[in-house]
Formats: C-alpha cells, structure tokens, sequence
C-alpha cells in the first residue's frame, strides 16, 4: 500500500460520511415537520466497503494484491420502516461529524507523508 492508497482511503471515508450527514439531516427535517397523523419514515444508508484481499489480509500473513485497494462506498439509502426522531438523528449528525474529522486527519497525515517522501527523493 502507498502513500497515495492511504489518501485514497481516507477521501472514501470523508465522502461516506458526507452522505450520512445528508441523510441525518434529513432525517432531523423530517422529525421536526412529522406529526402523529402523518410521520416520516426514517431513511437509512446503507454502506459498502471491500477490504484487501477481500477482508483476509489483516487477519493473516499474505500480501495483497498490487493495485488492490479497500474502498467504502454508500450503496444506497432505504427506508427503516420506523418514524424519525429528532434525538436519534442528531446523534447521528455527532458520530458522523467525528468521523469525518477523523478521515480528514488520516487524509492530512497522508499528505504530509506524502509531502516528506517526495522530499527525500528530492534530496
């Protein structure tokens, strides 16, 4: 894995999360404007991801494939079949934020790794 599959990693990240903010904030819209006489259903993301060697490799010795890189994706959005509630969504909104900032961290220690191997192949 190189440097540029970390930032590859870490962008897929950020953009999950990006879609799961959307779909909770949403879902906070939808729970302020529900009613008892006509609720909104709750929508759900349903997420994606393939792991190296298809999950296998951090459970063992082999090395991956080259050009083999784990990606997450959100697949699609579905109902739940339950109403939106206002206190379940905005912590929805908080776990979400968290990661995102958290990918965005690996994102920029990807970049400065990045940065610094370009230096010493300079030097």
């Amino acid at each position: 894995m190189s440097e540029l599959d970390l930032l590859a990693i870490a962008a897929d990240g950020m953009s999950v999360q990006r879609r799961l903010l959307d779909v909770a904030a949403r879902n906070v819209a939808a729970a302020q404007a529900s009613s008892p006489q006509h609720p909104y259903a709750r929508l759900v993301a349903r997420v994606e991801s393939r792991a190296l060697d298809e999950g296998l490799a951090a459970f063992d010795d082999r090395e991956p494939d080259a050009g083999e890189v784990p990606w997450t994706r959100v697949a699609g959005v579905e109902s739940s079949g339950e109403s939106a509630d206002a206190l379940t969504e905005m912590i929805a909104v908080l776990d979400a934020q968290r990661a995102f900032e958290a990918d965005a961290s690996v994102f920029d220690t990807g970049k400065r790794l990045a940065e610094r191997t370009l230096d010493v192949g300079r030097g």
